[in-house]
């Protein structure tokens, strides 16, 4: 049974794509992680991640941190680290809302990319954990859809080095520069509050460090 919605049939109808879209759809979607994805996603160091709030508000956001990032515990299941972020929880809040994620996992050098639309909950599993030095939270998901993407419209782009905030394998990380910023202090947890006292920038400061892309 086809799980495209009427507004996608009334578009595909429109540009006589209908026929291509159900043999799309019954060659490539599938409900679970074959080999070669799971070998793909766990090769991976970021994604990006949509979720929608409770309101129908969709957001997306990039999500990086070690190779493997993304563990595959089944191939109907994958777990992903929530690591210290800007506070808003916004990517958290939706999934604690609706639970219903998309995740785009990209290579820029084949290119090559994989798309997996998932039910999602937040957890707490010592386990897992475990597994995340330095996450606050771990991200379940249980695989509803999943295909590869045609690469076609990727532009090529080298990879350049791994980011400083990587929490490293004690799940330790420099304080984000942002948090330095004079007038932050009070908006901060108390750890990272004592973490930026006499350690404070400027907003000129801080603008000229990611200009530099040195924050």
């Amino acid at each position: 049974m086809s799980s495209y919605t009427e507004s996608q049939r009334d578009l595909q109808d429109e540009f006589k794509t209908r026929a291509l879209a159900d043999t799309l759809e019954n060659s490539i979607v599938q409900t679970e992680l074959n080999e070669a994805a799971c070998a793909f996603i766990e090769e991976r160091d970021f994604f990006f991640l949509t979720t929608v709030s409770s309101e129908g508000e969709p957001t997306v956001s990039h999500k990086g941190g070690p190779k493997g990032t993304v563990k595959i515990l089944d191939p109907k299941t994958l777990a992903f680290p929530a690591y210290d972020g800007n506070g808003m929880f916004l990517s958290l809040g939706n999934i604690a809302d609706t639970g219903k994620i998309g995740l785009l996992f990209m290579d820029f050098e084949t290119p090559h990319r994989v798309r997996v639309q998932a039910t999602a909950s937040i957890v707490q599993d010592p386990s897992l954990l475990a597994d995340f030095p330095g996450a606050i939270a771990v991200v379940k998901a249980h695989i509803d859809r999943t295909f590869v993407n045609c690469a076609r419209y990727i532009h090529k782009y080298q990879r350049i080095e791994s980011s400083r905030h990587v929490p490293n394998n004690n799940g330790e990380q420099p304080l984000a520069s942002w948090k330095r910023i004079q007038g932050m202090g009070p908006l901060l947890s108390p750890e990272d509050q004592a973490r930026a006292a006499g350690d404070e920038i400027s907003a000129k400061d801080y603008a000229d460090l990611l200009a530099r892309g040195e924050t």
